[in-house]
This record gives structure tokens, sequence and C-alpha cells, in this order.
């Protein structure tokens, strides 16, 4: 794992080693094993190395191959290493010790610009190939590894970072009223839908899923990864379902558990955690290790609000994955003194980024920082398990049922669900024609009010970006996210087809993993794992009243059932923000009140919406309110404010 850095020149021109050199400077602030770099004429390379892989230790980076005339610099774990090593038959007795940029420098010279097409792992990279005078880098599918690029008439940039390409001469620091249009705009916690620009108006991203090529002054951006559902897998039986899950799911943990270092997991009370934790832990002891598991827990003082369904504290859950998988030793976090407040000048200069996930980013940070002292060199998590192992909505499916006219098999599955959550079968009906048929609720709609989220943007800002037009070009209507008509089925085909739904959350662990030194790194989200999921017939993931039937069935024996058939309870993280918060309320008020009154933040964000609900938080702080949107906005504005004032 590393931080990556390079200039290139378009022209003749020789390279200004300092410009490099300072580019370099500026990634010091992350730890390292070894710091190199690499320059030839027009090309500059460097590599801020941190060990994670037995591989990778004393691994000469950026690599200049003198036979292929190929020079790389990556940032990168690949997971078919076996798979690429019979492709490009590898001798055996090379293969232990090759690294994963080799092996990706390999590839680049066995298929040219289709290597990225069969690499599989998460890594960003650069490679100089002299022959052809041509800079040629890609980024994995999902973004699991940032990097960020500059451009102008003679010169080419890029970084793992971005503040490194900030103190280059020819790069203007200037705010991208784009980005933040999209930022202001959209209500969920994405960034931007166009995620190749950033706050920066001179600083571009390499959207994931896509190559870059840079030859003759030209730029060519690929895609070389689109994920479809595709040709249907048939099998003869559930067991066959099951046996075949078990076997690529199994393939993706254990290609993730490549580490010199301790192996952790974040780990929840609910089923991809545990999944990936059983898989992983089993592994582990036949080499005779033990898997860390981090959770998080609220403070001693919090009284749970949330209602009997949720479950803020997920304690009983976690301990029973615990005991019954074993070899784990298991770490619970409260982080006394942590909150969202006191920890956002920090968070900011972690990702660089304005952000909006902050009920949850101090604890996230709290685990990469536990999991740094005890020595952890991979950080197992299962953040996509929603749309790829745990895939199966039973109300969705019914709705299928129903529109498909398929009454005998929607009456039997109504029997079966009413039977293991209670309740009568037909009580469940008139939901089902709800989701099958959105537009009843336009002709007749319920008592309850649809939840819409305050928009926050300045209008005037929207007008000028015309913002609110390019988000329905992604589908994204006036309410900053996705029609509450759309189903979960479109919902999820979205999902994989667009690019930027994945790129905010992996930018965070990209940057997280450097401050630390740490890889978190997500078997829900391998490639094979998807690729699978997206084949495996709809009625395999919710079968018998069952929903998420795949998953569960798969970890029979591996899962305690309290967690494995769990329907009537769900994990919340995060519920107790606002409580953290209490000790600080008054110095909170006072920089909102300051921030109400800054001209230049209100260019960008609407004044009256601001202090609508700053009458909010004057009676004081009310934990009940963590999902309240006015204390929402409140928090996300004052983030950005933060930012303004350091960083733009």
């Amino acid at each position: 794992m590393s931080a990556i850095a390079g200039i290139f020149h378009y022209d003749q021109e020789p390279i200004n080693t300092e410009h490099g050199h300072r580019m370099m400077f500026d990634l010091e602030k992350y730890p390292a094993d070894d710091v190199q770099v690499w320059h030839h004429e027009k090309i500059f390379l460097g590599c801020h190395a941190q060990w994670i892989t037995p591989e990778s230790i004393g691994e000469r980076l950026p690599y200049y191959d003198q036979n292929r005339k190929l020079a790389i610099t990556a940032d990168a774990i690949i997971d078919n290493r076996d798979e690429l090593f019979e492709k490009l038959q590898i001798e055996r007795d090379r293969r232990a010790g090759i690294p994963d940029s080799e092996l990706i420098l390999l590839a680049y010279h066995k298929w040219a610009e289709d290597a990225p097409k069969h690499l599989i792992g998460d890594f960003a990279f650069m490679i100089w190939d002299e022959r052809k005078q041509t800079l040629f880098g890609a980024r994995d599918f999902s973004g699991s590894r940032t990097l960020y690029f500059h451009s102008n008439a003679k010169h080419f940039a890029f970084c793992t970072a971005i503040e490194p390409l900030l103190t280059l001469p020819y790069v203007k620091k200037e705010l991208n009223e784009q980005w933040l249009a999209e930022y202001l705009a959209i209500s969920a916690v994405v960034e931007a839908v166009d995620a190749s620009i950033t706050p920066y108006q001179h600083i571009e991203q390499l959207l994931p899923s896509h190559s870059i090529s840079i030859a003759g002054g030209q730029i060519k951006l690929t895609r070389y990864c689109t994920l479809t559902a595709g040709e249907r897998l048939k099998l003869k039986s559930n067991d066959e379902y099951v046996e075949a899950f078990q076997d690529v799911f199994r393939t993706a943990v254990q290609s993730r558990l490549r580490t010199n270092r301790g192996v952790g997991a974040q780990l929840s009370g609910g089923l991809d955690s545990g999944s990936i934790v059983s898989f992983a832990a089993n592994a582990l002891s036949k080499n005779a290790k033990r898997l860390h598991t981090f959770s998080y827990i609220p403070p001693k003082d919090f009284k749970d609000y949330t209602p009997r369904h949720l479950m803020a504290d997920e304690r009983p859950f976690i301990h029973s994955t615990v005991q019954h998988v074993g070899g784990i030793n298991d770490h619970y976090l409260d982080l006394e003194g942590k909150n969202s407040y006191t920890e956002i000048d920090d968070f900011l200069e972690i990702t660089e980024l304005p952000y909006k996930y902050f009920e949850n980013s101090f604890w996230i940070k709290g685990i990469f920082e536990k999991a740094q002292e005890e020595g952890i060199g991979v950080l197992l998590s299962g953040a996509r398990g929603n749309l790829s192992i745990s895939w199966g909505s039973a109300y969705e499916h019914y709705a299928l049922l129903l529109k498909k006219m398929k009454w005998f098999r929607l009456v039997q599955e109504l029997h079966h669900y009413s039977s293991k959550v209670g309740g009568s079968r037909l009580r469940r009906l008139p939901e089902v024609v709800r989701v099958a048929f959105p537009f009843i609720d336009r002709i007749f709609p319920t008592e309850d009010k649809p939840y819409i989220f305050p928009r926050i943007i300045n209008p005037s800002l929207a007008k000028r970006t015309n913002v609110f037009h390019r988000l329905k070009d992604y589908g994204i209507d006036q309410t900053g996210w996705f029609s509450s008509n759309a189903n979960l089925h479109e919902l999820r085909r979205r999902h994989f087809k667009d690019v930027f739904h994945w790129n905010t959350t992996n930018t965070l662990t990209a940057k997280l993993s450097l401050r630390y030194s740490l890889w978190q790194r997500d078997p829900t989200n391998d490639l094979r794992v998807i690729r699978f999921c997206l084949s495996v017939p709809e009625e395999q993931y919710v079968q018998n009243g069952v929903d998420r039937s795949l998953i569960r069935r798969s970890t029979e024996k591996l899962l305690p059932d309290k967690v494995r058939l769990n329907l009537h309870y769900r994990g919340v993280q995060g519920a107790d923000w606002v409580h953290r918060m209490i000790p600080h309320w008054d110095t909170y008020k006072a920089e909102l009140k300051q921030l109400s009154k800054d001209d230049r933040i209100l260019s960008y964000l609407d004044g009256d919406v601001l202090n609508a609900a700053l009458a909010k938080v004057e009676a004081g702080a009310v934990p009940e309110y963590a999902t309240d949107a006015d204390y929402k906005i409140l928090m996300r504005s004052l983030i950005l404010y933060r930012y303004m004032k350091k960083f733009a």
C-alpha cells in the first residue's frame, strides 16, 4: 500500500525534480516504511510506501523494468494473483516473492491498455511506457484507492492525495463551484454525481472503473468495467447455490487476509460483518492465528431512545457471534469523550474534503486508531453487503410476484413471512401493492407525509450551475436523491451502472488507511462476489418468508441462529451523536451563529433554511433529534464552513 505521485511533461522539457520532491515532501505526514523516487528526462515517479503484504517488504517502487522499458508506481493489493500467475506463465519458483506492482507491470506488458480488465483487487497505478512515450494508469472498479491529477498545456501531474498537487507552481488553488453545487444539492452522503471533479477547479479525479492514457499531449479516459446482471446462473438445487456462494465468498475473504501483520474486522451484530468474521476466523485458525474484531458501542450514560426494533448497542448479538465462531480477540470501543463536533478539523485534514457522514465519523476513525494500536495490517469490513451478499428485500420480491401475477407463490410467501414475523398475511397485502405500483401513493396518499430533506443550497448557486438539471440526468429529482417511487431493483441496477455511488466511501477509507498505515478491505465488494450475486436468480434471495435468504442459508452452523435468523432487530450506529455533543453544545451554537452571519458561506448556503434550523438548537441538545433533518443540515453546513475557512 502506498501513496503515489508523478509528473509528466508533454514536450521535451526536462522534469524539474524539485517539483516532484516537493510533492513527496507533502506526503511525509503519512507514516512510511520506505520512500523512493525514479525520474528520467520528462517523467518523474514517486512512492511513499507502507508495507502491508509480505511481498511488499523491501519492494522497489517505483520500479523500472530495463528489458521491457516500463516503469511503474502503484498503490495496490491484487487478489487474483494465482490466476495471473497462470495467465502470465510465471515460473512457480518466482511466484511467492513477486510484488503486486510487478504483476500489474507484467499484465500491462501482455495486455496493454486492457490490463485492468484482468485485475481483481484494490488499486491505483501509473505506468510509463518508454517505447510508446505513453503514461497509462487505472483505478479499480469501485475506486477503493484514490488518484487525483492536474493537466495543462505542458504538464500532467498525479497523486494519491490532493494537497501535494496544490504545491506545484502551475496549479492554481481555485474553488470548483460545480462540485460544491452538487455536494450541497445532493441530500445523500454522496459528494457529487460527477466523480471526476473535486472541490478544486484545476484538480480532477480518475473515475472508478476507468483507465487513463496520456500521449502526445492528449488525455484519453476509458471505462473498462461495467457491472450488469448478465446471464442468470442456473443450478439444480438450493444446496448447489449455497455451495457455489460459499466457494466464491471464501475465496474473496481468504485473498484479503494476505498481510505481514495482524488481521482485524469491523463487527456489528448483523449478517454481513458476522459472515466475514466467521469465514476469516476459520481461515486464520488453520495457521494458528486469531482474528481481532472491533465493535463500536455507545457510552455508558447513553439512554437508548430508539424504537424497540432498533439497537444502538448491538453487544448481545456481537457476543453471540464471537462465542459461536471462536478464535477471536474482541474489542469494544465506546470512545469516551469523542464526538462528531470536536473531530471535525482532524477529519477534514484526513479526507481533504467536506463530508456529510458526521454521525459515524468519530467512531470509524476510532476503530482505525485502535486497529493501528493492535498492529493490524488488514481491517475487514462488509460495507457493500446490502447490494451483494445479503441482497433480498421481502416486500420488493413479493411486489415482483404480484406484477408477474404469480398469485399462488405470493400467497405462499406471505403465509411463510407472516408466520415468522407475526400478524396476518392479508394485512401485508396493501403494502405489497403499494411497492409494486408506486403511482397508487400519488392517487391515494397515506396519512404519513414522505420524508423530504431540506434543500440547503443557495438558490442563486443552484441556478447558475444548473445543478438540478445535471442531477436529473442521473435519475435524481428535486429532493436531491432518487425518487421515492424508484424500486430497490432499479436502485441496485443504477448503483452498479453509475460509478459515483461508492466513490465517497472508498475515498474516506483510502485516506484513513494512509493516516493509520492499515488497509480496509471489503470481501462483499470483491468483483467476483458481485458478479456472482448479480447472476443469482431472485428467488434465491427471498424464500419461504425469509429475506436475505442466500446468506442466511450459506452461514448455517457458521453463525449463531440468533444472528443468522434475526428478523426482528436491526443495529443502528451513530444514534448517540447528539448525546455525545451535549458538553460542547453552547460552543456549537455560538459557531453556528457566526456561520449564519458569514457572507461568503451564505453565498453558497440558503440563509433562510439555516436560520429556521437554528431555532431548534437554541433550546439545547435533544438526543432524540439525532435523525432530525434540521440537526443534520446544521452539522453539514458547519463542516463545510470549517472546510472553506481552512482549505478553500
